[in-house]
């Protein structure tokens, strides 16, 4: 085991590496609770039945797509890094593609699974570096910033803190209200936590938002804490049975946003991750095929089970932190989140007040790519803030990339810098508009 994982060659050791693992779970452990939250709609009232996922199912989907994906990137690519369903990917997958676009969960599924299967074999013939190369960083930065601003809105909405308000749309919430009081708490608490650099500060600001709600009667308390594993049946397999669903432009458009998210979250966390480590050799990352295969493979494996796009975790730079190095670490994690299988009873006191705060916190983390765009290049700052932008106020992420995929080659054209637009990027411009022409 220990050669196999190259303990000697990387400095490390068994108590390092499951210290390492250790601390990437609770890190990420929210997940398990605010993807079911997320997938199920569960903080919008009044919501047909038959488009709300089920929640316990969602919860056992998660855990095992996360398991199997964490087990898959360190035993195939050996990298300390752990999966499990992305955020931002889910609140596309709910409030986008079944909210807005009306498009059933089952079929959303099956979009998954395709955006999954076109990732591998994208990994397996090379063209991987292609596509990664036709789409100019500006506007992977952008996508990143617009999706941490919808998810914080959303968040947001979802403790009541920014309500509906006929005369500006949007506005201020009843800030006595109990439960938006609670939300707020637990939005105070995290931060202090993550301020304080509280591994796992997002878990267990979770946590005491939960107990205190407890406490004061907000949240109900649970029957009991650990309880059998709930079935998966209402969501397993239904990827398959929607098909023949996904063969039109608007479900093109949901595939493409899945698999572009995906691809470039995945080579950025990787990136992330493989340099913080040292694993990073002459600027480039070994096994990096692997690892995006293991990342796609889990996609795959999660939108059978019955959950939006598994994808690898930044969070995992925790576990690099406190002393991962290898594989064994991710190993580490996805037993982990086996084993959490068995805490479903939980769930009952995961509410939209104890969610709200993780997911306005992740936004926070993740508009940090503001920094990096070239905001003093009109022609790069107007598609990249269309983007941005567009994500929250139109409710919906794939808006938001069509809006910048569109503006890109005009403001580049405009420029006279056409020729650094790659022909790709000419390809997409033609699908969006269609897209605004026909289905918006």
């Amino acid at each position: 085991m220990k050669k196999y994982f190259q303990f000697d060659e990387l400095g490390t050791s068994y108590r390092k590496e499951i210290i390492g693992g250790l601390t990437t779970f609770l890190s990420m452990a929210y997940i398990l609770f605010v993807n079911p939250d997320t997938l199920s709609m569960s903080s919008i009232p009044d919501l047909p039945a038959e488009m709300r996922m089920d929640a316990n199912a969602i919860f056992v989907a998660t855990a095992i797509a996360a398991a199997i994906g964490s087990i898959l990137m360190g035993v195939i690519a050996k990298y300390p890094i752990a999966l499990a369903p992305g955020m931002g990917l889910n609140a596309f997958f709910s409030y986008t593609v079944v909210l807005t676009m009306g498009v059933p969960w089952q079929t959303a599924l099956s979009g998954v699974l395709v955006s999954g299967i076109i990732f591998i074999l994208l990994t397996l013939t090379g063209l991987r570096e292609k596509i990664i190369n036709s789409i100019p960083a500006q506007l992977k930065l952008a996508v990143g910033a617009g999706i941490g601003l919808f998810i914080t809105f959303v968040g947001l909405q979802s403790a009541d803190i920014i309500v509906g308000n006929e005369a500006t749309l949007v506005g201020l919430g009843d800030l006595t209200n109990p439960q938006t009081l609670l939300a707020i708490f637990g939005i105070i608490v995290t931060v202090i936590l993550m301020v304080r650099g509280v591994k796992g500060g997002i878990f267990y600001g979770m946590v005491i938002t939960a107990v205190v709600g407890m406490i004061f009667s907000q949240i109900p308390l649970p029957e009991k804490v650990v309880g059998a594993v709930p079935s998966i049946a209402p969501t397993f397999g239904q990827a398959f049975m929607n098909l023949d669903q996904i063969f039109t432009i608007q479900m093109l458009v949901v595939i493409l946003t899945f698999l572009f998210v995906d691809f470039f979250d995945t080579a950025g966390t990787l990136v992330a991750v493989a340099n913080q480590a040292g694993l990073m050799k002459d600027n480039k990352l070994p096994r990096a095929g692997k690892a995006l295969f293991a990342d796609s493979a889990a996609t795959v494996v999660g939108s059978v089970l019955g959950t939006s796009t598994t994808t690898s975790y930044v969070e995992s730079t925790a576990g690099v932190a406190a002393g991962a190095r290898s594989g064994f670490a991710s190993v580490v994690t996805g037993i982990l989140f086996l084993l959490a299988l068995f805490f479903s009873p939980l769930l009952g006191v995961v509410t939209p007040a104890v969610t709200a705060p993780a997911l306005i916190i992740v936004g926070a983390l993740m508009v940090a790519t503001l920094g990096n765009i070239e905001w003093n290049r009109f022609e790069i700052a107007v598609p990249a803030f269309l983007t941005i932008i567009t994500m929250p106020l139109a409710y919906s992420i794939a808006t938001g990339i069509a809006i910048g995929f569109i503006f890109y080659p005009i403001t580049m054209i405009v420029k006279g810098k056409a020729r650094e637009i790659h022909p790709i990027m000419y390809g997409l411009f033609v699908i969006f508009v269609l897209y605004f022409i026909f289905l918006v």
